[in-house]
């Protein structure tokens, strides 16, 4: 006995997590089936090198490389009350959000953290996918108000990254009502004159969509980015017609104006450290010229109106 537990099941747990490690150290893509290295992978923030597709990423992941130095801190969020409607189908709600818990070691579906961007002091906060499909609940709700007042209390800018596929069923009108939270919360931060800037990623849909995630100052979207509130195939089935193609995708949303830039997940740092910038640096990059003074060289221009040869003349100002 002593021998097939000290040798033999050492030797085959050996074999069987060689095996593991060695699937692990590839990732097969969703969309071209191309196998990529692990690393690769890792330096192209889950960006496949051959298709350019847009692998999920946890928040966690995001913030690394979008806070300075990649440092930032979390905030603890309000606990909601875990199952208010006893809710069950196949299992109990309880029992899907400890699993869910212990999935992505997170309290619910939402992140919120704060730090500097590119030396401007922002709050930001990212729904994970993974975590019930991004499901807007109570808890939720809780987190996006949390981020609101706390912009407002650091007098920074707000930034959500979202990825839900809407309202969480399981808390059925409570999450509906999450809604107009998120509306009353926005309304905290837009009378504070605080910039609030929304990143679309694959997919976003039902009442975020309908909610928080179309009403940013400025919209960014990843590249192939199912965005709208009901899928497609929904729509098609409703009004028996059948949609153009790359409809609700990001690029589409472009073309029609809905979202205002459409950004690889590589330059989103960059894109926003340009428009913080722009956003809230109100002071002039250069000193001011005194026009009243004496000593200022002013160059001619030409007046708008021409003598009746048709020939313009300067006129100093």
């Amino acid at each position: 006995m002593s021998w097939l537990t000290n040798f033999v099941r050492p030797k085959i747990q050996a074999l069987v997590n060689r095996a593991q490690i060695g699937d692990a150290l590839w990732v097969k893509c969703a969309s071209c089936e191309q196998m990529i290295f692990h690393r690769d992978l890792a330096e192209r923030q889950k960006i496949c090198p051959h298709c350019n597709y847009h692998m999920p990423i946890k928040p966690a992941e995001r913030f690394a490389v979008l806070f300075d130095e990649g440092a930032y801190q979390t905030i603890e969020l309000p606990v909601a009350d875990i199952d208010p409607l006893k809710f069950r189908d196949r299992k109990r709600y309880s029992d899907r959000l400890k699993e869910a818990q212990k999935k992505t070691d997170q309290d619910d579906a939402m992140v919120v953290v704060h730090g500097t961007i590119g030396g401007y002091r922002t709050v930001v906060c990212a729904l994970d996918f993974n975590f019930m499909a991004g499901s807007m609940g109570v808890a939720v709700g809780d987190g996006f108000l949390s981020a609101a007042r706390l912009a407002v209390l650091q007098r920074a800018p707000l930034i959500v990254f979202t990825a839900s596929g809407g309202a969480r069923m399981q808390e059925g009108v409570l999450s509906l009502m999450q809604m107009p939270r998120t509306i009353v919360a926005l309304d905290e931060v837009r009378q504070a004159g605080l910039p609030y800037i929304v990143i679309l990623t694959h997919p976003t849909t039902g009442g975020v969509t309908a909610s928080f995630a179309m009403l940013g100052d400025i919209t960014l979207a990843e590249p192939d980015a199912l965005i709208g509130f009901a899928g497609p195939r929904v729509i098609e089935d409703t009004i028996r017609e059948s949609l153009p193609d790359g409809f609700q995708k990001s690029e589409y949303l472009f073309e029609h104006g809905m979202i205002d830039i459409v950004v690889s997940r590589t330059e989103i740092r960059d894109r926003l450290v340009n428009l913080l910038g722009l956003l809230l640096d109100r002071q002039p990059t250069a000193e001011i010229a005194n026009m009243n003074a004496g000593n200022i060289d002013i160059p001619e221009v030409l007046v708008a109106d021409s003598d009746s040869s048709g020939e313009s003349e300067p006129l100093n100002r």
